[in-house]
């Protein structure tokens, strides 16, 4: 049985070493005809850098990949990559939660065009990542590892920035529509481009409908309303900027999402009464950068943002036909100043400073005083800021070094750091290596609310990481051993009298083995990871829940002519949850594009082509067998 659980992933590594054996034997026979512009990152470090120069494992999801995959939403995107695990509780819009290298799903940090996404409402990832649709982005890098020392609370176990539409200097529209199973419609359109006085905008707008599947298994809950749970999703992006000269430039951003959603609930089986939700969010900003020499550039980004979520279960036969379940409501303002200085051609400075306010809101219209913090009026904080990094190399040396400042109001103050380095064995192999500490300052909602706690700590972390990578040409391998360890974890428990509350208590840990790699070979994308890790509760010995020991993913595409396809599997072993376990899965995804002209393509692709019936919560369905087709157009 043992042999069973590991052959899977183990399977999926060995193909993936044997692509790699053969592309670094192709790469050292074969002339290369064509430069290939390599991938550039800045996530990692806030400085931009090639990708394969970054120390902390750095992913790249470019404009090309999402145009290819034309996949549903961010997690989908991003479930394939290595360290990286989707749970959700149902199908688009439900509940969804990331866990990043085994970290708590709270612990992994959103950024949208460099600003921080945090519900100061909310206990885990923002549920904004549920709702973003993949034609509103232009590419995502995602930072694995802690970070906090770069990007404060939130960033224990990685980043994921999320870079929207931006103008460009060649005019471009385009706009598709997509239909598919579950009865989904998607169709949106985007406009960029410069004008002759150096102004660059960019437009975009994208809708989606689908009347979805009972988000909950009634094989495991009787009392499950088993109607189709849909979601309606409306987004919009725009963005302007002008450059008043080549050393001044200001601009503004503004990022909009609107979501209706069907969700169950195991009391809800009146095939009449239905539980809905509705989510919202709001993020506008505005920026002013300037080249005050030609070595020191300096960026002031003011920005407010607002979630909200809503929800009713109509309880008609309890008396409460239409009444709100439960009312949320999260403001960020926040004003962020970033330098960077260029110290000489090898050495490169960051310092810079940030203020955030927030303001967290709850309620309920049945029970007001239940759900309210602070009699419904809300309850508020302010955050600030200092860090300063530096990113250089002597010879085949090279060091990146970030120390961070945090005072929360309230939580107290938080100093980390991040201390990494690399030495270019050859020009090709590079061996990695970091230490670095990190906290997640509790939310608002966990300090105010009616489960609240006003005493709660922050939970502190320190992470290492060793590593080696091969990186040449198209092909790049990189094997990273890891680990971490955090104290003070936030819980959450109900007393003999049924009264809740969160505490710290706790420690967890966790280390693991994770290898990434990518290639072309014979005419072939090929892309491939797999992770070995072991997260637990260091009080229990307990694994933690939602976090499978293996995971591993494999993706073989190819180009013929104006063709393009390719096919991925994804594997997952066993996860313990509230409910049981939830046995370990394989699915197989395809992807098809075809160009008919320079203007005209259509797609398709099929997700869990195996109709393979498994869960990523307990007792909550997942997409079975879905087929879907698009036509895209570019002007």
């Amino acid at each position: 049985m043992q042999f069973k659980k590991t052959f899977k992933p183990a399977l999926l590594a060995t193909v993936l070493a044997s692509c790699f054996a053969t592309a670094v034997h192709a790469a050292e026979e074969e002339v290369a005809n064509e430069q290939t512009l390599a991938p550039v990152v800045v996530t990692a470090s806030r400085i931009e850098q090639l990708q394969k120069d970054a120390i902390p494992g750095t992913i790249l999801i470019s404009q090309e990949t999402l145009q290819q995959k034309k996949l549903a939403d961010l997690p989908s995107i991003l479930r394939s990559e290595a360290g990286i695990e989707v749970a959700r509780s149902g199908g688009a819009g439900n509940t969804t939660s990331l866990f990043m290298r085994g970290t708590e799903s709270r612990q992994v940090l959103l950024l949208i065009d460099g600003i921080p996404v945090q519900d100061p409402t909310g206990t885990g990832t923002v549920d904004v990542l549920a709702h973003l649709m993949p034609d509103q982005i232009e590419h995502i890098e995602v930072v694995k590892g802690n970070v906090s020392s770069i990007y404060g609370s939130g960033a224990v176990g990685g980043v994921i920035q999320v870079f929207t539409k931006q103008g460009t200097d060649t005019p471009q529209a385009n706009a598709f529509v997509e239909y598919g199973r579950y009865d989904t419609v998607k169709f949106g359109a985007n406009l960029t481009g410069k004008t002759e006085y150096g102004t660059k905008f960019a437009f975009s707008a994208a809708r989606s409908k689908t009347n979805g599947f009972s988000a909950m298994d009634a094989a495991k809950d009787s009392n499950v309303n088993k109607d189709h749970d849909g979601n309606r999703n409306v987004g919009f992006t725009a963005a302007i900027s002008h450059e008043i000269n080549k050393d001044h430039e200001i601009g503004a951003r503004l990022y909009y999402q609107h979501d209706k959603f069907q969700y169950d609930d195991a009391y809800n089986y009146d095939p009449q009464e239905k539980s809905r939700g509705k989510a919202q969010q709001i993020m506008g900003s505005v920026f002013v950068k300037d080249r005050f020499t030609s070595d020191w550039v300096s960026t002031v980004t003011a920005s407010r943002s607002v979630i909200k979520r809503n929800g009713w279960e109509d309880y008609s036969s309890w008396g409460m036909d239409g009444a709100t379940a439960y009312s949320y409501k999260g403001e960020t303002n926040q004003l962020q100043w970033n330098n960077q200085i260029a110290i000489n051609e090898n050495w490169t400075v960051t310092a810079g400073a940030e203020y955030a306010h927030e303001k967290a809101t709850t309620g309920s219209s049945y029970t007001p005083d239940y759900y309210a913090m602070s009699g419904g009026e809300g309850y508020s904080r302010n955050k600030q800021s200092v860090y300063a990094g530096i990113l250089g190399n002597m010879g085949a040396h090279h060091i990146q070094a970030n120390i961070r400042y945090d005072h929360v109001e309230d939580s107290g103050s938080d100093w980390t750091g991040y201390l990494g380095y690399a030495y270019d064995i050859t020009d090709e192999w590079k061996a990695l290596a970091s230490i670095s500490s990190s906290f997640q300052a509790p939310t608002m909602y966990q300090m105010y609310s009616q489960y609240g706690n006003k005493g709660l700590e922050s939970e502190k972390s320190k992470a290492a990481e060793l590593g080696i990578q091969y990186a040449s040409g198209d092909t790049t391998f990189r094997a990273t051993a890891f680990e971490w360890r955090t104290r003070d974890l936030i819980d959450f428990a109900y007393d003999a009298n049924w009264n809740g509350s969160y505490y710290n208590t706790g420690k967890a840990k966790n280390y693991g083995i994770e290898l990434t790699g990518s290639t072309k070979l014979w005419g072939f994308d090929l892309k491939g990871n797999a992770t070995w890790q072991n997260p637990k509760n260091r009080d229990t010995d307990e694994r933690l829940l939602r976090r499978a020991k293996q995971t591993a993913s494999i993706e073989v595409g190819r180009t013929w002519g104006p063709f393009y396809g390719d096919v991925n599997v994804q594997y997952s072993g066993r996860r313990k949850d509230y409910g049981g376990d939830d046995g370990s899965y394989a699915i197989v995804n395809l992807d098809a594009r075809y160009e008919i002209n320079k203007h005209l393509s259509v797609y398709g692709r099929v997700e869990n082509l195996f109709n393979k019936d498994y869960e990523t919560v307990y007792g909550y369905n997942q997409t079975g067998a879905a087929a879907y087709v698009g036509v895209n157009v570019k002007m």
